[in-house]
């Protein structure tokens, strides 16, 4: 049976045709009972047609309803219609609010620690080798812990984070007295040590903070820049070659209640498009979707300018403060920060050996 799950050994890549014709096959299996019909509401803060709900939630919601064989419904929320903000749909899927969501971690700090290893500055370099790693940990330390309270179907990263803003960055003496746009905890105790102002919003908050002046600029990874127009409205873009100055971790869960209230072969619908093999997918779709939106920035005549690595050592020098700092609190509740890092290393290491 193909499926996201069952990884291979070269974790291939899956097309959305690809995912359907599987999904189709398994929905013929003469074990699926059409007994019953579910309805789930999944709900996230992105416009329908961004990257990730059209090419992953969508892609995830169409091959389980197939592979279903219509029992499974699953209705799609987007732009936060079924109302709240972004920070409150880990709780909206507690409080039954909606039975799928998906959303940055970092909108909720402190409740999900471990998963911040993958937002260490300068950690991540490939979206896929972290998304595989970051799955991998969460079954070994968060499954049973921090994520006890949720079913969660995926986790993963985006691809390498970048600056933009209304003035040109190239050194990290620019961001001083700047206003950026932060995503998470650690992003913004990064740009405090590089001597900007972090601002903490959602991501659909940042156009009109910007065309209003209340930011000078933003974090994001190119592919979100297209679904919320910076490259319209700014001119300047830094990024960097080699592991990437910043990286946000993602989840996509379900209600503990309403998946343990399906029958078997319902579960196992969602367990096939589950788990590590779609987290990959998932962190490699958003990464592979970068470029385009990259180009939009350069076909608007944006200026780009591109860290190289070997210049990058006075921004990781900078950054040390954030690693210390949060060995630290890991250390407070109980946990080896120093070997989690080491451990997320390690498996990223171990996914691009098997990947070259």
């Amino acid at each position: 049976m193909t499926s996201f799950s069952g990884l291979s050994n070269k974790l291939t890549g899956l097309t959305r045709r690809s995912l359907i014709a599987a999904a189709v096959g398994f929905a013929a299996l003469p074990s699926m009972s059409l007994a019953q019909e579910v309805t789930l509401r999944l709900h996230q803060f992105l416009p329908a047609q961004s990257v990730v709900p059209a090419q992953i939630l969508d892609v995830w919601a169409d091959t389980v309803e197939a592979a279903s064989g219509g029992r499974i419904e699953i209705e799609r929320y987007p732009s936060m219609q079924l109302g709240g903000t972004p920070p409150e749909l880990i709780d909206q899927l507690r409080d039954g609010v909606a039975d799928i969501v998906w959303t940055v971690v970092g909108y909720t700090p402190g409740r999900f620690p471990t998963t911040e290893v993958f937002e260490l500055p300068f950690m991540v370099e490939d979206a896929a080798a972290a998304s595989y790693a970051y799955w991998t940990m969460f079954e070994r330390h968060m499954a049973q812990g921090e994520f006890a309270d949720y079913h969660v179907l995926g986790t993963w990263v985006h691809g390498p984070g970048v600056f933009h803003a209304n003035a040109p960055i190239s050194v990290p003496s620019d961001l001083e007295g700047m206003k950026i746009r932060g995503g998470s905890r650690l992003v913004n105790q990064l740009l405090e040590q590089l001597g900007a102002e972090p601002v903490g919003m959602p991501a659909p908050a940042v156009p009109e903070a910007l065309s209003r002046g209340v930011i000078d600029g933003a974090t994001f990874p190119w592919e979100v820049t297209s679904s919320v127009r910076v490259a319209e409205l700014i001119s300047y873009h830094t990024e960097f070659e080699g592991p990437a100055v910043y990286n946000l971790t993602f989840v996509m869960a379900m209600n503990k209640d309403v998946y343990a209230g399906l029958p078997d072969d319902l579960k196992a619908v969602i367990d096939a498009n589950s788990g590590l093999e779609f987290s990959v997918f998932a962190g490699r779709t958003q990464q592979a979707a970068d470029a385009p939106a990259r180009d939009i920035a350069v076909d608007l005549g944006n200026e780009i300018i591109t860290i190289p690595e070997a210049d990058a050592a006075q921004w990781r020098d900078l950054a040390a403060p954030v690693y210390e700092a949060w060995v630290a609190d890991m250390a407070s509740q109980g946990r080896d920060g120093a070997a989690l890092i080491d451990e997320a290393r390690a498996l990223m290491a171990e996914y691009e050996a098997a990947n070259p």
